[in-house]
């Protein structure tokens, strides 16, 4: 049986790290779902990881729903949250209530993730007062690459404590912090009752999220904050060369 949000928040209080990877498709969301990870998250950064576009501001709702579509039915265990495409929360209170909800009502999904800060508390409260979960996502915020101009720590305390402090009493679950500088992130974490959930930020967050293809090493580079864990580009490079020269050899297919 999947997990809960509210188990999901739980998990902070047992004093247990919580785990989450992205995942875009059937075969991979249903490995990462056996492997026991706490939380899947159907990220809009399959624009760069699946569709090859420079940062994630093209990715549309309907292609959101699409992949969380896919995810959502090879997931049994774990928590699945969709991200809301650009431009997020900054559309109008109708406009975002109505994407959130076209999401989680064709999708199945357990919440939705949000790019936010403390402009975006009320939309939040509403939000969740609607009945829909949201994963905060504060720091470094890739659909706002434009302005912040690159991927780059962040460290502003004062700024980050408040939007921390702004999207718990909002009602968030969790919070994901991006590249916040890790004594930051460390006392976001022991400030905060609910989870975060660190990329780039620090071993002292809740949680860890990486993208699957990184850990896989199937990404061009792995980024400075994630682990290669395999190198799955040297498997399937070996194996396609193999089956092409097998094929020009007449070696395949077998009698």
């Amino acid at each position: 049986m999947a997990l809960t949000v509210p188990e999901f928040t739980a998990i902070k209080k047992k004093g247990r790290k919580i785990s989450m990877l992205t995942a875009y498709d059937f075969p991979t969301a249903h490995l990462v779902d056996e492997a026991g990870i706490d939380a899947i998250l159907v990220g809009d950064s399959l624009g760069m990881v699946v569709q090859g576009k420079q940062n994630t501001l093209p990715v549309t709702l309907e292609e959101m729903i699409y992949h969380t579509q896919i995810v959502r039915r090879a997931v049994r265990n774990a928590l699945v949250i969709a991200d809301l495409p650009f431009p997020g929360g900054h559309e109008s209170w109708p406009e975002t209530l109505r994407n959130c909800a076209k999401i989680m009502k064709e999708t199945d999904c357990h919440g939705i993730k949000m790019e936010t800060s403390f402009q975006q508390k009320e939309m939040i409260a509403r939000l969740v007062d609607a009945g829909i979960p949201i994963l905060a996502h504060i720091g470094l915020l890739p659909q706002k690459i434009q302005a912040f101009g690159k991927y780059s720590m962040q460290k502003m305390r004062d700024e980050l404590m408040r939007d921390a402090l702004a999207v718990q009493e909002a009602g968030s679950f969790a919070v994901v912090l991006e590249c916040v500088e890790p004594l930051i992130a460390k006392e976001i974490s022991r400030e905060l009752e609910i989870p975060t959930i660190g990329i780039g930020s620090g071993r002292d967050c809740d949680g860890q999220i990486l993208v699957l293809q990184d850990i896989l090493g199937l990404s061009p580079r792995t980024p400075k904050h994630a682990k290669r864990y395999a190198n799955l580009h040297e498997i399937i490079l070996s194996a396609c060369q193999a089956y092409r020269k097998d094929v020009e050899a007449e070696h395949f297919p077998e009698k």
